[in-house]
């Protein structure tokens, strides 16, 4: 587009910005302006994109009423849209936002017709959407919901890519793992194996398509511990036993790995022995003052994802 506004004005912007420009002309927004970020001078288009084809990346959260009615009613309040969403454009011809949902959501129900955004040329900036979102702070469930969705996409379309290269968009690999058991159990208590797991479950070596396979073993084992776990739960109920903490203070003392250990077990050898120990405990040996500790040390410790 030979009147695209340039900033710098004395650099050439290259030609895939150029053609974004032309797509984002052609789909009914309108482009401001081409402008090299500050970090890394990477080119941008600055944008008012149409609403209705701006869409949340399908791997995606979804949105929290709670927050959308919060923000709406802030927008109501100061009459104005103030934060420019983050979005590529999808084969699609969607212009698919990893950061941006929220805002999307309560701009087209307030009634807005188009989108302020930062239009970026590269699609893998929707997978990168943990470390853009900053709209509301993911808890475990939405990380582990997120990082499946997003682990599906990238087998299907690159299976032979190894997991280990995916590092950086997924974060954390118990989140995968994790991931597999939020998607068919929504009300699965992941944090109580999220600081056991964050020590032995790491990313793999192997194409996607093989390291799918492993992710789905370490669920079943971890979906095994919970059976059991619950099962325990159950039975100290009947016994009158009720704590918010017990899940926690059983996994504890279960977990077959010393904060001293130097070389720790794979991830199925600890998770195999876990089960183990759960088979094994003795709800009878419960001490509820050491549970109550327990539960207090830690409320004053930030837990570890």
């Amino acid at each position: 587009m030979s009147d695209l506004h340039v900033f710098p004005a004395s650099a050439s912007p290259p030609a895939a910005v150029a053609e974004l420009a032309h797509q984002v002309d052609s789909d009914g927004g309108a482009v401001l302006c081409a402008f090299q970020e500050p970090i890394g001078h990477k080119w941008h288009l600055f944008a008012l994109l149409p609403a209705a084809l701006v869409k949340p990346t399908p791997f995606q959260r979804d949105l929290s009423p709670a927050h959308t009615k919060r923000m709406a009613e802030v927008m109501k309040k100061l009459a104005r849209y103030t934060e420019p969403i983050v979005a590529v454009r999808a084969e699609s011809g969607e212009y698919w936002t990893p950061n941006g949902n929220h805002r999307r959501a309560v701009a087209v129900k307030l009634g807005a017709e188009t989108i302020p955004a930062i239009v970026i040329p590269d699609l893998a900036v929707a997978y990168q959407i943990l470390a853009l979102n900053t709209e509301k702070v993911h808890n475990l469930r939405d990380k582990a919901l997120e990082v499946i969705r997003m682990y599906r996409g990238m087998l299907a379309a690159n299976p032979r890519a190894a997991e280990k290269s995916f590092a950086f968009e997924f974060e954390r690999p118990h989140f995968a793992t994790l991931g597999l058991i939020y998607d068919k159990q929504a009300r699965f208590s992941g944090a109580v194996y999220a600081p056991l797991l964050s020590r032995v479950d790491k990313f793999l070596n192997e194409p996607l398509e093989d390291a799918f396979e492993q992710r789905a073993q370490r669920a079943a084992q971890v979906e095994r511990a919970d059976e059991l776990l619950n099962d325990l739960i159950a039975s100290a109920k009947k016994r009158g036993l009720t704590h918010p903490y017990l899940k926690n203070y059983i996994v504890a003392r279960c977990n077959p790995l010393t904060r001293a250990r130097k070389n720790v077990p794979s991830c199925k050898t600890t998770l195999d022995g876990m089960c183990r120990a759960l088979e094994q405990f003795d709800l009878s040996k419960i001490h509820f003052g050491e549970v109550r500790t327990a539960a207090a040390i830690a409320a004053a410790t930030v837990p570890e994802a």
